[in-house]
């Protein structure tokens, strides 16, 4: 793969040490060094089913991405780039890249507490932590888009909780930023972060988040 250099960051803040770069985290990673812990939640190849079926309701909300292919499961060597970048990790959707992540022990399950929603029950992560399985419950946005401005965005307090789990972790990376939760919930914990978003339009959103007063 051809390396062009880090481009501009697209957001950066000084004083909390957050950065967002618009670009393929492929080109970007190589240029921005080590972090703590890698905290992300690639895409799990679902876009199929996510346009019929009794899933397909997301297409309503977030047409533009599901019909563009952008739920492209990355491969095996892209996950281990991913986690190189990082002395622990945390990937959601883990239980998609078991053949990628054989070293993981402890896993975390977020109970959606979704009732009789027809989406999944709950989200595992797998992680590179030595110790017991933990679970986080909490209801899932509301039916249909609302509170969503990305279809697979995950609540705030979600990912506060995940960097409870490595309470040492300074410095955070998530090469698939989306709509920003992760690196809103890192200023918010006073962790540095950079996120890499291939979209710009993703990139916009989660620097408007980080520019509000009341993070969301």
């Amino acid at each position: 793969m051809k390396m062009s250099g880090l481009p501009k960051p697209y957001y950066h803040d000084e004083s909390s040490g957050i950065t967002i770069y618009h670009g393929d985290f492929r080109k970007v990673l190589p240029w921005i060094g080590q972090f703590d812990l890698l905290l992300t939640d690639p895409p799990y190849g679902l876009g199929e089913k996510l346009r019929g079926g009794k899933t397909g309701m997301m297409k309503g909300c977030f047409n533009e991405m599901v019909d563009d292919g952008w739920d492209k499961r990355p491969e095996t060597w892209e996950i281990q780039m991913m986690v190189s970048a990082a002395s622990d990790y945390i990937i959601w959707g883990g239980n998609y890249f078991c053949e990628s992540l054989k070293g993981s022990q402890c896993v975390l399950v977020w109970d959606k507490m979704n009732g009789t929603n027809p989406m999944a029950d709950c989200e595992i992560a797998m992680t590179s932590f030595s110790m017991g399985a933990r679970m986080f419950s909490r209801h899932h946005f509301s039916a249909g888009c609302g509170g969503k401005v990305h279809p697979t965005q995950k609540p705030l307090p979600l990912m506060q909780w995940c960097l409870s789990m490595c309470p040492e972790a300074a410095t955070i990376i998530d090469p698939y930023c989306g709509s920003g939760t992760t690196i809103v919930a890192a200023k918010l914990e006073g962790r540095k972060a950079i996120g890499i978003e291939i979209s710009e339009k993703y990139c916009e959103i989660a620097a408007n988040r980080l520019r509000q007063r009341v993070l969301f």
